[in-house]
């Protein structure tokens, strides 16, 4: 069981991230995070497998646990073994083989007699079987280091798995062994991901926001439900506070001008009946003073609901007002935009591809590039747009207009502001205004607009591109994603998706994710291999 109480963490000098989080995992159950950027997952994650401490609370677990970061930046130096946790048998091992009868070896292997070529079968069946144990993690790939951490689970068989968005890096074949793992795993799996298909695997998902934590005891078929339920429940209240509003402005408005009609009948009739003007200026300030009270009693109800409804509008979801309006592409449905016969690109150490590559762009397409890591899924978008030329075969290409939209979203100038940046998609002349209004629609407040773009967030970055794309005029022919979904929260994906569906130009994308690619209407594969 895992149960945290009070947890609080904040870094030195800045504001919490959360505060007083309780939660309660039961043993041999399969947990989820989920929030938006920043919210703290990671970190509430870091917590749970003991890499840091919280700032306040306490950690209660019982089981032994098996971490796999997000970022593998910490671990480059370490050997495959290492990063396994069986260095130590190991070294145990080799020296009861070499004739070393201390007593700590023996309890440090602890009858794990066959840990080596337990180890190597398990690296051979993630698709590391040409890896030496003794290798570094930094010759890996990113792929490649994700799966020796997941390998390590199933060396390891631990209480309680801990993943921090481990498919990310993971080809279609690593993401279909994770899946199968975690269905017959006997552990207790918590994880934070976007990925919906491991997402429905779950039991429980936990929402983290600046609010707190809520759970949802379901997967995240039955959060998202449950979400679209809350929403409508916020609308309704919404739609309640504004009629209250205008009620209580109508009411405000009502009152003083009865009050009004009365305080001007009673000054005709005191006029009339011969009343002191002393008297008179002593009964008008009185009028005026209850008047006063009377607006200050409306004005601190209306203030009130104001209020509410502020905060009720800042918690709704701005996904519709994000959505790129596309033009339609000029180029007729059907046309050929790239043709490749018998391609292939040799790196100097032979070639790519086993098999010569062949392809044909046509306008309108949507097309996923599939392939296990490393199969050139990237090169072959470059040789479509002609920034590299094949070593064999031959690319013919049309005119046509294209964005390419890389997993760093590189197309981005870091040193330029936002608002500058998006300007160089204003190919219409649109008003200062209206681009500071688009800026705004996507969640970019003034404040932001003259932050340098390398100062933001992947999920920052990907509404920046769609700001840009919602200001020019004309659509491109061709948008190209490469893995667009990596590094992406829930909230921000649900934005790609909504944005790029109804697109109507061609769609190239390479991508793991299979719920984005059956959102955003894939209709044809290339494998690679």
């Amino acid at each position: 069981m895992i149960l945290l109480q009070n947890i609080s963490f904040g870094f030195p000098g800045g504001n919490l991230l959360f505060n007083h989080i309780n939660i309660t995992i039961q043993s041999h159950s399969r947990s989820a995070l989920v929030g938006s950027n920043g919210t703290g997952k990671s970190t509430l994650l870091k917590i749970i497998a003991g890499e840091i401490q919280s700032s306040e609370g306490t950690v209660n677990i019982d089981g032994d646990i098996f971490y796999v970061p997000q970022i593998f930046g910490n671990c480059n130096h370490l050997t495959i073994a290492e990063c396994l946790k069986i260095d130590q048998k190991l070294h145990a091992l080799q020296k009861i083989t070499d004739g070393e009868v201390d007593e700590i070896y023996f309890e440090t292997l602890n009858d794990d007699w066959d840990i080596e070529e337990r180890s190597h079968q398990v690296l051979e069946y993630w698709g590391l079987g040409n890896f030496k144990l003794t290798q570094k993690l930094e010759d890996l790939s990113g792929g490649q280091k994700t799966k020796v951490f997941l390998a390590g689970i199933q060396i390891n068989d631990p209480d309680i798995i801990v993943l921090d968005e481990p498919t990310n890096h993971l080809d279609l074949g690593g993401r279909k062994l994770l899946y199968d793992l975690i269905e017959k795993t006997d552990s207790t799996v918590i994880v934070v991901s976007h990925d919906r298909a491991l997402l429905n695997l779950m039991d429980t998902l936990f929402e983290l926001s600046n609010q707190g934590i809520a759970s949802y005891g379901g997967n995240y078929d039955f959060y998202a439900e449950q979400k679209e339920i809350e929403d409508e429940a916020l609308q309704n209240d919404i739609h309640s506070k504004e009629r209250a509003l205008k009620k209580a402005k109508e009411k405000e408005r009502e009152t003083l001008e009865r009050k009004q009609k009365l305080d001007a009948r009673g000054k005709g009739k005191q006029e009339k009946s011969g009343v002191a003007r002393i008297m008179m200026n002593t009964l008008r300030n009185n009028a005026e003073k209850n008047s006063s009270k009377l607006k200050s009693v409306h004005a601190e109800k209306i203030s009130g609901i104001s209020g509410d409804l502020r905060d009720l509008r800042s918690s709704l979801k701005n996904f519709d007002q994000m959505k790129v309006n596309f033009n339609d592409s000029n180029l007729h449905s059907g046309k050929i935009l790239v043709a490749a016969e018998d391609i292939n690109f040799d790196y100097g150490k032979g070639k790519l591809w086993k098999e010569n590559s062949n392809l044909e762009l046509r306008s309108g397409d949507r097309i996923c590039i599939k392939g296990s890591n490393g199969s050139g899924k990237t090169t072959l978008i470059r040789l479509l747009l002609g920034k590299i030329e094949p070593s064999e075969g031959k690319i013919s290409r049309a005119e046509f207009n294209s964005i390419y939209i890389d997993q760093e979203y590189s197309l981005i100038d870091n040193n330029a502001t936002l608002y500058d940046f998006v300007q160089t998609f204003n190919d219409h002349a649109m008003q200062e205004s209206d681009v500071k209004t688009l800026l705004s629609r996507f969640l970019f407040s003034k404040e932001t607009w003259d932050k340098k773009c390398g100062m933001l967030s992947g999920g920052e970055r990907l509404r920046l591109l769609l700001c840009g794309l919602s200001i020019s005029n004309q659509a491109p022919d061709l948008i190209i994603l490469d893995e667009p979904t990596n590094n992406l929260d829930l909230q921000n994906v649900e934005i790609l998706t909504n944005s790029i569906k109804d697109y109507q130009g061609t769609l190239l994308v390479i991508s793991h994710d299979e719920v984005f690619l059956e959102e955003i209407g894939i209709d044809q594969e290339l494998i690679l291999n």
